[in-house]
């Protein structure tokens, strides 16, 4: 039995408990009260990014070391945060299994069905938590795309906020999320000698499904925020 499974259920029930109190923390304003799960559900995914992407930052910068070993190096920290995040893609597939219709969330649903399987295999194994940490950068542009969320939920469209929040999401969508994506995939590819060939295939499978959705969710903000 594994700690770091205490540690996703202890994540678990920490952000659906986040989740039950977040609407005394942030009402709703008039405009999302018809939608109040999906105001509660984005504010949740926002306090996961923040934390998660912020914690990436910091254990790349606190121990340099990591990103010479994605396999086997990496601070008690990073497992932690790992586990962690785990535990809210948990929390997030069963709010959305329980409060939106499946053609509505299929996407976002397998999407977290890879990340489970993925950061699952590293937190169980105790081996490539560095390489799920550079994974987990990708949250830092997450903050922006579930601010933006926010900001369309509040009927705030029409503001420099919002444009502003626009390109800073488009930037940070190309440094820390497609990019990042590539950086991984041609990781996997000059590693495959090292890695087990289970592993390699959950990960080579997982980047196969990663990088066109991600292309798809490039393009639509494209169109929706700047090809009006």
């Amino acid at each position: 039995f594994s700690p770091g499974l205490l540690v996703v259920a202890g994540s678990f029930a920490a952000f659906r408990l986040l989740n039950r109190g977040l609407e005394r923390l942030v009402p709703p304003p008039p405009s999302a009260r018809r939608n109040r799960w999906k105001w509660r559900n984005i504010w949740t995914s926002l306090a996961h990014s923040v934390l998660s992407g912020g914690g990436a930052l910091a254990g790349f910068y606190l121990h340099p070391e990591m990103s010479k070993d994605l396999v086997g190096t990496h601070p008690p920290g990073a497992h932690s945060l790992v586990a962690v995040s785990v535990g809210y893609f948990l929390e997030d597939f069963v709010d959305m299994l329980c409060n939106q219709k499946l053609h509505q969330s299929w996407e976002l649903l397998f999407h977290h069905s890879v990340v489970i399987i993925c950061f699952g295999i590293a937190v169980l194994l105790h081996q490539y938590v560095g390489f799920a940490l550079v994974a987990l950068l990708v949250e830092i542009n997450s903050i922006f795309l579930h601010l933006r969320q926010i900001l369309l939920m509040a009927n705030l469209v029409h503001t420099t906020c919002y444009r502003l929040n626009s390109l800073v999401n488009l930037g940070t969508y190309v440094v820390f999320r497609m990019a990042t994506l590539a950086w991984m995939t041609r990781w996997l590819f000059l590693n495959r000698q090292n890695v087990p060939p289970a592993t390699y295939a959950v990960g080579t499978v997982g980047m196969a499904i990663m990088t066109p959705m991600n292309i798809v969710l490039f393009y639509r903000l494209l169109r929706s925020d700047f090809f009006k």
